[in-house]
């Protein structure tokens, strides 16, 4: 089955280091508590989900076409480099004086459980992940970065990086899945990845705010006014849950595809705004 990815589509592990010299203060996203404790506990959650998107991709990579094979192993190289530098960044947030333990325990017994189903069901998690930080990474970048204003050149460039490589890659674990499934009727295969992505969804967005309030009532601040606080930065201003309503809607179109949209110009505008060290 031809994929929707366009052919000559370049994905680039960029083998970079980022801020290991540096001290971060506390609240190190513009002194913003709330934004630093969404992007800390999405930062939690991608060592260990990162090496599970590896491993449910990387078990199919005999079972597909030699093409997307070479695109897979280019994923499991840029997936290797974000989870070695999300556990340096993750250091620092511990250095500051987060407690992070009962994030790590929760997520890493949530992947137990997932590695009980079957590797296609895996496959989706991961698929239905890799929509959602490719919908994060194009409207960060498609608002010039501005969600890290306040961040240091290091950190603004580690995430910037992150998204970079994310776009490249966003539609590696959905052509597996698609040629995994090729016998299935395109109804069935639809029905199976709009569930799948709908429970998917609700688990990770109920638990990354989970987390950053429990980061948050690190800081002291709790109750309704913690919760308000958060939705109004996801919701209302910068609402960056809300600028990507409709990118998250769109996986349910039947058809659809994560290179509907091609938004490599995004990249192209924005690897000169990154200063990484090289390794």
């Amino acid at each position: 089955m031809a994929s929707a990815a366009p052919a000559d589509l370049a994905i680039t592990p960029r083998n970079l280091r980022f801020g290991r010299d540096e001290v971060r203060g506390r609240w190190w996203l513009g002194g913003d508590a709330v934004a630093t404790a969404w992007h800390n506990a999405l930062s939690a959650s991608f060592p260990a989900g990162e090496a599970f998107f590896i491993e449910t991709v990387r078990r199919f990579r005999d079972q597909v076409p030699a093409e997307l094979a070479a695109q897979i192993d280019q994923f499991v190289k840029q997936e290797s480099h974000h989870t070695r530098e999300h556990v340096a960044f993750n250091r620092q947030v511990t250095g500051a004086g987060y407690d992070i333990a009962a994030i790590d325990k929760r997520i890493a017994d949530s992947l137990v459980q997932a590695r009980t189903t079957h590797p296609v069901a895996q496959l989706l998690v991961t698929v239905s992940l890799e929509h959602f930080t490719a919908i994060f990474a194009h409207a960060m970048l498609a608002r010039a970065g501005q969600q890290f204003d306040g961040a240091s050149a290091e950190t603004r460039a580690m995430w910037i990086w992150h998204a970079i490589e994310e776009i490249e890659h966003k539609g590696v674990a959905f052509d597996t899945y698609m040629h995994i499934t090729r016998s299935l009727k395109p109804a069935k295969r639809w029905a199976i990845r709009s569930l799948v992505f709908f429970r998917v969804s609700r688990n990770f967005i109920a638990n990354r705010v989970n987390d950053a309030l429990a980061l948050l009532a690190q800081d002291g601040i709790t109750g309704w006014r913690a919760k308000a606080r958060l939705w109004w930065y996801l919701l209302g201003t910068p609402g960056v849950l809300r600028q990507v309503a409709l990118p998250w809607a769109s996986y349910f179109r039947p058809g659809f595809h994560p290179w509907d949209h091609d938004d490599r110009a995004l990249i192209a505008a924005h690897e000169a705004a990154m200063a990484p060290v090289p390794a």
